[in-house]
């Protein structure tokens, strides 16, 4: 072969080779960005089931409106339990005196002594304790965790200096705080139905938890009694209702969901004894429970309840509480992992760990406004081991948890309307000009800025522009320390 042939041959040769080569390279670009596609097809899919829009909102909040209306009428006749908290008289803001709270909900208990001051309540003086209870009484029985309780209450009452107790030869009075389920039988009264969070303890099941703390406290030698036993979503009622009259309902937004407000007495059917004083009545809704045809539901969210410890109950917590808004996303980033490769040719570990991706992660990530987005970057290294994602990526995850974020806080917003809609407050009539407050709490509402922020708006938009200046929305902090102290005190026996 001569020299010419043979340099023929070998550009032929390199031209094959590059046109070998830029077509492996096509076709990795191809398979690249048919993985993008359906990765982008996950999320708008996702998109669409999430959606809701105005009007299917206003059905939802019809929705709540006749399930609160079936929940007053019979005991079980709504997925709402709507139960009758026995508070019918709520602070006025003219309390005086010292007053203790109890907040029982899971590991530890906390003691408070909150002041008083009647008119002069710019300021609630607190002081309080945080006491660890041992694992073994958690477990053993009623008598012992109770005396534990009172013998740290105690305690705590002998720090007490002349001020604290001003009012020589009354009895101390206590707001008890229990945040296990109950069945409530009185202002001061309630069986325990089950314990939750790791307690066990058989022979209290059944049993009125305040007769027991009463017992355990007089076998200390504590003079005190419990005026109040509630809940911390009622708590939060009265700590709104302390500082604004116009408080009419309560929300809780936090690692759970709960909502409270004041009932007109006569408008509930099941209500078998005498009508109190004031004429109304605190409804503990158990709104978390709330399920219609209306929820935008997705396969995430049915696969969780499956999983969950009760499924088929709380959908509307599932949907929109701080316990499960960083597990929703972390369920639809696993699906593009597992069917789009999201994250590379392997799915990272991490991301199958349940609810291994918490809210205030989601929080962190949905909040981050570096140019590089390297907040979400860190994250998902941190949390998921999950390295190397591109600028493309990290804005992806910020739109997933936009998506997720937005969802629930319109939900919420449309059950605060059901709420304004069953008590008649959703519109402005003419010569009214009084305010409709709602006060809220929880970690939620109160570092998820954007939630807050989407949820108050959509709030605003459901109302109309014309009603929106009478409904205020309020922060109504420790309505389970706070707010149950000022329940004993609005149901003290010395009025």
């Amino acid at each position: 072969m001569g020299k010419k042939a043979a340099a023929v041959t070998v550009c032929v040769v390199v031209a094959a080779a590059a046109a070998a080569g830029a077509s492996v390279v096509a076709r990795r670009q191809m398979k690249k960005s048919a993985k993008w596609s359906r990765a982008m097809g996950i999320v708008r899919e996702f998109q669409d089931k999430c959606d809701s829009p105005i009007g299917k909102l206003r059905n939802l909040a019809d929705a709540m409106t006749v399930e609160m209306h079936a929940g007053l009428a019979s005991e079980g006749g709504s997925k709402l339990k709507m139960i009758i908290s026995y508070v019918d008289n709520l602070p006025t803001g003219e309390e005086e005196g010292c007053f203790y709270a109890l907040d029982l909900g899971g590991t530890n208990f906390r003691v408070l002594r909150v002041h008083l001051g009647g008119k002069d309540k710019d300021i609630i003086p607190t002081e309080f304790v945080e006491v660890p209870i041992p694992p073994c009484l958690m477990t053993r029985s009623s008598h012992e965790l109770f005396d534990f309780i009172a013998e740290e209450l105690a305690k705590f009452v002998a720090t007490e200096d002349e001020k604290s107790h001003p009012f020589p030869g009354r009895q101390r009075e206590l707001g008890f705080t229990f945040s296990f389920p109950v069945r409530q039988t009185s202002i001061s009264s309630g069986t325990l139905i089950k314990w939750t969070k790791g307690f066990s303890i058989e022979d209290a099941v059944g049993e009125d938890v305040v007769g027991e703390l009463n017992k355990a406290m007089e076998r200390v030698g504590l003079d005190m009694r419990v005026a109040a036993l509630v809940n911390d979503t009622i708590g939060t009622l009265a700590g709104g209702r302390y500082y604004n009259p116009n408080v009419v309902a309560a929300i809780i937004l936090g690692t759970g969901t709960n909502a409270a407000y004041v009932e007109r007495a006569n408008a509930i059917p099941k209500w078998q004894g005498p009508l109190p004083r004031s004429g109304d009545m605190v409804i503990n809704m158990e709104w978390g429970n709330f399920r219609s045809s209306h929820l935008p539901l997705t396969e995430y969210d049915d696969d969780l309840d499956v999983a969950s410890l009760n499924p088929g109950e709380q959908i509307f917590e599932k949907m929109i509480s701080g316990m499960y808004l960083g597990e929703i996303l972390r369920r639809v980033m696993l699906k593009m992992a597992e069917e789009a490769e999201f994250f590379g040719d392997t799915v990272p570990e991490k991301l199958k760990n349940p609810f291994i991706l918490r809210t205030p992660h989601m929080s962190t990530m949905h909040h981050d406004t570096s140019s590089d987005l390297k907040d979400v970057a860190s994250k998902l290294r941190d949390i998921l081991e999950i390295n190397n994602t591109t600028l493309r990526m990290r804005k992806v995850i910020v739109e997933l948890c936009d998506t997720i974020a937005t969802r629930g806080a319109r939900l919420s917003a449309a059950g605060i309307y059901g709420i304004l809609k069953k008590l008649g407050r959703e519109i402005t009539r003419e010569g009214e000009d009084q305010k409709s407050v709602i006060a809220l709490d929880g970690g939620l509402f109160e570092h998820y800025k954007k939630f807050k922020q989407c949820m108050e708006s959509t709030l605003k938009e459901l109302i109309g522009e014309e009603a929106s200046d009478t409904i205020d929305i309020i922060h109504s902090n420790d309505g389970s320390g706070i707010g149950a102290a000022l329940l004993a005190a609005s149901h003290s026996q010395y009025l």
